[in-house]
């Protein structure tokens, strides 16, 4: 039996957050979560920082610590996403508010300390929304670099293009920078852009699978993703919208169910018109370094009976 897997969740929760939590929190043969760190991004990090605990409590996992990081972008002002995922950030099921504690330290210095403080090599970071928490540790203390065993990212698109302008995914524009920095670390990272997420649909059928497991977890993340959708089906057209972040803890459970390949991703951080954008080399057409694996498809059927199946254990 190997052991589970060290991870830190770094997240804006967002409903697709919350999926990807549950995800996590479900599957603790596989999953160690040793903390969540929350930044802005889908909200503001007070509501962001909310949700975490609400996802936990949902959960029955109150053990679980939660460190408030970043309230806005390294360089830059704060864009949200209320018009997605609802003023609160997990609009749709009523909830209760959080009573587990918020951590007192910052989720910057429990990223540093973490990294320091375990073996080489055994913690993966596991980012779901701007990477400003990440970025900033690696501003404070560069040596954690070479630390972590791998980064996995819900952010950018390329052939899917962007979904919040034509050019960029939401996660990489409220933080060009911060995506600059850590793509240029050195850290192995897999990428899940656009161009997966926009396969794993959220149809009625599947929702109401979820919905029929009867637990307050579960209950609940269908009532999110019938709200969250709604947006999503006005603007693509589809019969459910994407579920972008639990495809990061997904690819940590059933690796197989992904395809992609190394390439190498710029981000730009100066055009007016595509601030925000990952440069991905796929036809691998420059010369430059590959740092990161892109993942360009995946089995939604086996990604969806996965988080079934995990909801079911909460």
């Amino acid at each position: 039996m190997t052991e589970p897997r060290k991870i830190i969740i770094d997240t804006d929760p967002g409903q697709d957050d919350a999926a990807a939590i549950m995800l996590a929190l479900g599957s603790p043969a596989e999953i160690e979560v040793l903390g969540i760190t929350t930044v802005a991004g889908n909200v503001p990090v007070a509501l962001t920082s909310r949700n975490a605990r609400i996802v936990c409590e949902l959960c029955n996992r109150r053990d679980v610590k939660v460190f408030a990081g970043a309230d806005k972008p390294i360089s830059r002002p704060l864009v949200t996403a209320e018009h997605v995922h609802g003023k609160t950030g997990l609009d749709g099921p009523v909830v209760e508010e959080p009573t587990m504690p918020l951590q007192a330290q910052h989720a910057v210095d429990f990223i540093i300390e973490t990294l320091l403080s375990e073996p080489t090599g055994t913690v993966t970071l596991c980012t779901l929304g701007a990477l400003t928490n990440v970025a900033m540790a690696l501003n404070k203390a560069p040596e954690i670099a070479a630390r972590v065993r791998e980064l996995v990212m819900m952010g950018g698109g390329f052939f899917e293009g962007g979904n919040i302008t034509p050019a960029a995914e939401f996660n990489i524009y409220v933080d060009p920078d911060a995506a600059e920095i850590v793509f240029k670390s050195g850290i192995p990272i897999v990428m899940m852009p656009l161009d997966v997420t926009h396969r794993v649909l959220t149809y009625k059928a599947r929702v109401e699978k979820i919905k029929a497991i009867g637990s307050p977890a579960a209950v609940a993340m269908a009532e999110m993703l019938e709200f969250f959708e709604r947006f999503d089906i006005e603007k693509y057209g589809t019969d459910g919208g994407p579920l972008h972040d639990p495809t990061v803890i997904a690819y940590l459970i059933r690796p197989e169910l992904f395809t992609g390949r190394d390439c190498n991703v710029e981000i730009e951080t100066k055009s007016e018109l595509t601030v925000g954008m990952t440069v991905v080399d796929w036809w691998q057409v420059t010369k430059r370094k590959h740092n990161a694996k892109v993942m360009r498809f995946i089995d939604d059927q086996g990604f969806f009976d996965l988080l079934t199946e995990r909801l079911a254990r909460l």
